[in-house]
C-alpha cells in the first residue's frame, strides 16, 4: 500500500527529531550540557538556525528531551535486565539491575552525566521528567515488595525507628507504595549508594583508590543488598 504524504511527513519529522538529539548528545561529549547551543545543533543538522525552533523552541526544551531520553532508555535497560530474572531471585534481579544501570552509564557516559552529574547552570528539570527518573527506582521498590510477600524480615536498622517524615510523603505513596517505612528509607539510601558508586567510577574518582573496578562494583552489590536484607 502506498504511504500517504501525511505519513511520509510525521516519518520524516520523527527522523529529524531523532537526528537533533543526536547531534545534541554529540556536543555533551565536547562542550557539556551548559555549553548546549541550539544554533549549533541546528547547523549540525543542516537546518536554518530559525527553522531548529519549530522543533526545540529552546535550550532548556532541549535538554527535558534529552533528559527524558537518557532516564527513558537508562529504565528500559533496568527493566529488561530485571524481567529477565527468576521472579524467586531477589538478590539476582537486583543484580541485574544494578549492573544495568553500571552497563548504561558507561556505554553513554555524558548522557549519565547529564542525568546525575552537576545541575546545569539556569536550567530547572521540569515536573514531567519525574516520572521517568523514577523507573528505575520502581524496579527496586518491586523487589522489596516481593521480598516481604516471601516474608524476608525488614532491613536491620540500629536505633529507633526513622522518623515518619524523613521521605517525602508523595514517594511513600508512589515509587514506594506498600513498602515499610523502614525497608523505605534503607531503599532511598541504597538507591543513592549505587548511583554514587557508578558516579564514583564513571568520573574519575575511584583512580588512585579502587585497583579493579569490576570487582569492587560486585562488593558493593553483596553489601547494599545485605543491607536491604534481601534473601538467597
Amino acid at each position: 500500500m502506498q504511504e500517504t504524504a501525511g505519513a511520509i511527513r510525521t516519518r520524516a519529522r520523527a527522523a529529524l527529531r531523532r537526528a537533533i538529539l543526536d547531534a545534541a548528545l554529540d556536543q555533551l561529549a565536547t562542550t557539556g550540557a551548559d555549553g548546549l547551543s541550539v544554533r549549533q545543533v541546528a547547523r549540525q543538522v543542516g537546518l536554518a538556525s530559525s527553522a531548529i525552533y519549530r522543533y526545540v523552541p529552546s535550550r532548556d526544551a532541549l535538554l527535558t528531551e534529552l533528559i527524558l531520553a537518557g532516564y527513558d532508555q537508562l529504565g528500559e535497560a533496568a527493566e529488561q535486565a530485571e524481567a529477565g530474572c527468576d521472579r524467586g531471585d531477589l538478590r539476582g534481579r537486583f543484580a541485574a539491575t544494578a549492573r544495568a544501570v553500571r552497563s548504561w552509564g558507561a556505554a553513554h557516559p555524558h548522557h549519565y552525566a547529564l542525568l546525575y552529574g552537576s545541575p546545569v547552570p539556569g536550567y530547572a528539570a521540569p515536573e514531567e521528567t519525574a516520572g521517568p527518573a523514577s523507573r528505575v527506582p520502581l524496579v527496586l521498590s518491586g523487589i522489596l515488595r516481593d521480598a516481604a510477600v516471601a516474608g524476608a524480615p525488614p532491613p536491620p536498622r540500629p536505633g529507633p525507628e526513622p522518623d515518619s517524615g524523613i521521605l517525602e510523603p508523595e514517594v511513600l505513596t508512589t515509587v514506594l507504595a506498600g513498602v515499610a517505612p523502614r525497608a523505605a528509607t534503607e531503599a532511598v539510601l541504597v538507591w543513592a549508594s549505587l548511583f554514587g558508586v557508578v558516579s564514583f567510577e564513571l568520573f574519575g574518582h575511584f583512580v588512585g583508590s579502587v585497583a579493579d573496578a569490576d570487582r569492587f562494583f560486585e562488593a558493593a552489590l553483596g553489601s547494599l543488598m545485605d543491607r536491604l536484607a534481601l534473601p538467597g
